[in-house]
């Protein structure tokens, strides 16, 4: 398995630069053993005007069998003799995949502390892998790197056999890219196209693929147009993952075409149109009283929030659709809240909780109190397990109303804390903003927004279905005509042997 990257340079930036952005030395050639054989790093030119570097990847196709290696789920053919008799140490696959990730793992995150500049700027790249499986043909690879910013993308078949050119071409193909994009986004983009084309792995494909897929694919997957298609094929066609994949990855696409941030999508506050108080997604200000300062609702919310949760006598807590993690920073503040667990389902979002909430900075016994994980609310998780109490502020709204029971499943009938809180706009209070257009809901993405009584009657049968009891809190001013602008319901588990019967089960 062969892969040159080549560059060309100027004397103010030779293209040696390339050594540094690889960390391989352009005097050297190095090895390195993977779980399937030795990479080989070498650079078969290298001054100022021009540096190649090459990556030789040696695979034992009988080892590979013989380790379990190549027997994931579309990988290695079923046939007996396929197994030893195949394109494995040839044909850039998952295999080279891999090793791309693994050799260069610093150029593939964009790290260079020597030239950060370097790995921060496109550069002049040409990218040639001489045989690349392609199920589908050249014009597949067309369509997954044309829309990359690869100014030239040729895949020219490679004929079955040459001395008989009636046999056709192979499924086969010389690929060369050129174009000016990052180090970074190239090895990226081979990454994650590699495997797509194809169409097969030489492992077991399991969850964390999607953690995978998504971080090699951030900033180009959401957008591009053949991204079911790669979703599917890079996930092994399992239906389950693809699926997990595709909504997340509609999340993220919803934050950037409309300008909102993923917080705005994965845990929104309450947004209206209001032009005094900061324009289209500024949060609604509560009329303030006297000479008292008018408080946000979101504040209003998060301060209701962590008095139902201190009333309630809880210490471990799971917050869940934690966006950006403001309620966790709120959460931290107070010692008797002594572990608190932030979940949601964008990584982009978790990362900026991250450095919300200063995680790197903290001292050994605060970071101990808290936890931010990768996961989705519609799939049960036994992470979430055996916590005081969970929180689903401004979460369940953004949920299709078909997929809310399995939310519900996840939260009240697998993870089971003992209180359970949950706010959601009471889309009655929505006529006192006068900037609200009627009908409409107070944001892009939420998929209703309930009346007092909807969100009551919900919220009774949730806790009749799961032997909680459930209590109203208003949040905000209370309107006596229309009510709170956010309700919260808190629930408290009074059977924690509850089991389900069938028709609950088939329910939930």
């Amino acid at each position: 398995m062969f892969l040159t990257i080549s560059t060309t340079g100027t004397p103010e930036r030779p293209a040696t630069d390339l050594g540094f952005l690889l960390h391989k030395h352009p005097d050297n050639v190095q090895a390195f053993s993977t779980s399937h054989g030795t990479a080989h790093v070498l650079y078969p030119e290298a001054s100022a005007e021009r540096c190649t570097a090459a990556l030789l990847l040696e695979v034992d196709p009988v080892a590979l069998v013989r380790s379990g290696k190549g027997k994931g789920r579309g990988g290695a053919p079923d046939a007996a003799l396929a197994q030893y008799v195949n394109d494995r140490p040839y044909a850039a696959s998952s295999l080279l995949a891999v090793a791309i990730g693994s050799v260069f793992s610093s150029a593939l995150h964009g790290k260079c502390k020597a030239r950060p500049e370097r790995a921060a700027r496109p550069m002049p790249l040409r990218i040639e892998v001489p045989a690349v499986p392609a199920r589908g043909g050249a014009e597949l690879v067309r369509r997954l790197f044309a829309p990359l910013g690869w100014t030239t993308v040729k895949a020219d078949p490679v004929p079955l056999d040459e001395q008989f050119p009636e046999w056709g071409d192979s499924r086969y193909v010389r690929l060369v890219l050129e174009g000016e994009l990052r180090l970074s986004d190239a090895l990226r983009h081979l990454y994650v196209l590699l495997p797509v084309l194809d169409d097969a792995k030489h492992y077991w494909v399991s969850a964390d693929e999607v953690d995978k897929l998504l971080r090699a694919g951030e900033g180009w997957l959401p957008t591009h147009p053949e991204q079911k298609l790669i979703t599917s094929r890079y996930l092994a066609r399992r239906w389950s993952l693809t699926r997990s994949a595709m909504e997340r990855l509609e999340l993220v696409r919803l934050a950037d075409t409309d300008d909102t941030d993923v917080a705005d999508i994965d845990n929104a506050v309450e947004e209206v149109p209001d032009e005094a108080s900061g324009g289209e997604h500024a949060e609604e200000k509560p009329e303030a009283k006297g000479d008292e300062k008018p408080v946000l609702l979101a504040a209003a919310r998060r301060a209701a929030i962590v008095a139902a949760l201190t009333a309630a006598g809880a210490g471990r807590v799971l917050d869940l659709g934690c966006g950006q993690g403001q309620l966790v920073q709120e959460l931290l503040k107070d010692p008797r809240f002594t572990e608190v667990v932030g979940v949601d389902v964008s990584m982009r979002a978790l990362t900026v909780a991250a450095r919300r909430i200063g995680i790197d900075r903290m001292g050994e016994r605060q970071a101990s109190r808290v936890t931010l994980l990768q996961g989705s609310l519609a799939y049960t998780d036994k992470r979430l397990k055996g916590y005081d109490a969970a929180v689903l502020s401004e979460v369940i709204e953004h949920v299709d109303l078909p997929r809310l029971p399995a939310l519900v499943h996840a939260v009240f009938g697998a993870a089971r804390p003992r209180t359970v809180l949950v706010t959601t706009p009471n889309v009655e209070y929505n006529v006192r903003w006068e900037t609200l257009p009627a009908g409409q809901v107070r944001h892009g993405d939420h998929r209703f927004e309930w009346t007092r009584t909807e969100f009551r009657k919900w919220a009774g049968e949730v806790a009749e279905l799961h032997g909680y009891t459930v209590e109203f809190v208003p949040v905000g001013p209370d309107d006596p005509e229309v009510g709170p602008p956010t309700q919260m319901a808190v629930f408290t588990l009074t059977d924690p042997h509850h089991a389900q019967s069938p028709k609950e089960a088939k329910a939930a």
